[in-house]
Formats: structure tokens, sequence, C-alpha cells
């Protein structure tokens, strides 16, 4: 081996000798998709309402993914639906992000931003606080900063003019005990959303 000597900062040491964070950690992420595969079941319940939405929807059932690197941090997701043929999209995905937040996205392209455009014009005359839209050109970041989203009250562009549809609502993870709520709540409001208009 050569000179070079791979060294530990006090932090990192102590870390690595402790093996109850990562137990912990590994417990937190196995409650979040514990709580994504309730959640899975609740938003079948509610797409089933809507014979567009399910038509749109396909037949695929709710996935859920976990990883470790999304920008070097922990994360899970739900996503349902999740039809994604070439160009065209539609989805609507849960995010956990560890040390960030919960997200919800509905994301269109090709087709299903064209059929649902309307309705999102029609819903974006009065949004409700606190939802985003994407301006970014990657449809795959799931990150909040300036050149990703635009808080939707400050939003002065056209959306007739994006490539791809993304809006997203947030909550923090310092509000845990409400994220079930939150997820559920915001998974309503999408989907009574895209069929407000025929």
């Amino acid at each position: 081996m050569g000179q070079t000597k791979i060294v530990l900062s006090p932090d990192e040491l102590e870390l690595v000798t402790n093996a109850g964070w990562i137990l912990t950690k590994n417990a937190i992420i196995e409650k979040v998709y514990a709580l994504f595969g309730v959640l899975s079941d609740s938003y079948r319940d509610s797409l089933g309402k809507y014979p567009l939405l399910v038509e749109a929807a396909g037949s695929r059932a709710p996935k859920i993914s976990k990883g470790e690197q999304y920008e070097g941090l922990p994360w899970v997701m739900l996503d349902y639906p999740r039809n994604y043929v070439a160009d065209d999209a539609f989805g609507i995905r849960s995010f956990f992000w560890w040390g960030n937040y919960c997200s919800i996205t509905l994301q269109l392209s090709g087709i299903y931003q064209q059929k649902f455009t309307p309705a999102i014009t029609a819903w974006m005359q009065q949004p409700p606080a606190d939802w985003f839209i994407g301006n970014g050109d990657d449809p795959w970041k799931h990150h909040f900063r300036n050149d990703n989203y635009t808080p939707l009250l400050e939003w002065q562009g056209d959306i007739h003019t994006l490539p791809f549809i993304k809006l997203a609502k947030r909550i923090s993870l310092h509000e845990w005990n409400s994220v079930d709520d939150f997820f559920v709540n915001q998974y309503r409001e999408i989907t009574a959303m895209l069929t407000a208009v025929d």
C-alpha cells in the first residue's frame, strides 16, 4: 500500500464506532416505507373515484422505491399513478428526502400535459398557498431551490410554453406527525384539480 493514510475526523470516528445511529436510520426508512405502503392504498381509492384519471394512469400498480444518494442523502418515493411512456408522462410522486422534507409532485408531459392543461389553468386562477411550479429543465430533479421551482403565487410564466408541468408542495420533517394527512390531502387536491374541467 502507498504512503497515503486515510484518516477519520473525530466526528467520523464517533459515528463509525456507534452502530446505534445507523440502526435508527434504518428503522426510520422502514417506517417511511410502511407509511408509503398505507398511502398507496389510499391513493388507489382516491384515484378510483375519477374514471378519467384511472384511464390516464394506466394499469401500473403503485411503486415504492428507496435509495441512499439523492444529493448524497437517503430517500424514499411512492409513484402512483406512474404512467411514463417516452415523452408522455403522468405521475404523482410522494417523496421523502432525509434531512430536508417530504413533498408531493404532479408531473405531466406530452399527451397528458395537453389533456390536463385546461384544468390546471383553471385551478391556477386561485391556487392555494404553498404550491410551487417547476421552472427547471430536468423533470427528474426534486429539490426546491430557485433553479428548479418557483412559488406558484410568484410565477409570471405561461403554462402553455412549458416543456413539462411539475406542481409540487412540501412539508418540513419537523411536522412528521402531520405527514400522512399532508400526503392524503394534497393527493386529493391534485386529483380534484385534474378533473375540475372536462
